[in-house]
């Protein structure tokens, strides 16, 4: 295996969800290079499912690709160490008025390995219960809900492209039906 040292870490710019660094590194061939890190507390998503067998999605803005997306609800850890489990049960109320005593494990994926530490576990939330959506003052969230055939269309079409979406769908998918 090639030996990559990091030397340094610098911090460029401290954001609310993200902190951006130039990491010094060097390469196995000796060069010292900058590279990107963009540093995450992490987060979590929730694939909500009803009696009927739909899933829960959310439809909201995106700023970073200007225009809504549907997706599963999820949000970040609220501090470093958050267990997930906590904060998905937190997410699924928030942004979609609904609870659940069944809360089992997915998957965890990372979103963006080349530059970013962000990891989310994603569950599954079966026997929901009706609660209150509870909106942070940024968010505008609609709650719609599709079979999961409906979903990977969307997905294949292009329509969906979230990668926490993509991956959680077609792990549900193939997990459970």
């Amino acid at each position: 295996m090639e030996k990559f040292e990091r030397i340094e870490r610098k911090l460029i710019a401290k954001g609310t969800i993200v902190d951006y660094y130039h990491d010094i590194i060097r390469v196995p061939n000796g060069n010292v290079v900058t590279w990107d890190f963009i540093g995450n507390k992490g987060a979590a998503a929730v694939i909500p499912v009803m009696e009927d067998g739909k899933i829960i999605m959310v439809r909201q803005y995106r700023n970073a690709i200007e225009r809504e997306t549907l997706e599963i609800p999820a949000g970040g850890l609220d501090f470093p160490g958050e267990p997930t489990k906590d904060a998905a049960v937190r997410e699924l109320e928030e942004e979609t008025g609904y609870k659940s005593d069944n809360i089992e494990f997915l998957i965890s994926i990372k979103t963006t390995v080349a530059f970013c530490n962000e990891n989310i576990d994603i569950y599954v939330a079966k026997n929901l219960m009706p609660s209150k959506q509870n909106l942070d003052e940024d968010e505008f969230i609609h709650v719609e809900s599709y079979d999961v055939e409906e979903l990977c269309k969307m997905i294949y079409e292009g329509k969906i492209e979230d990668s926490k979406t993509v991956a959680a769908i077609m792990s549900y998918k193939n997990k459970y039906l």
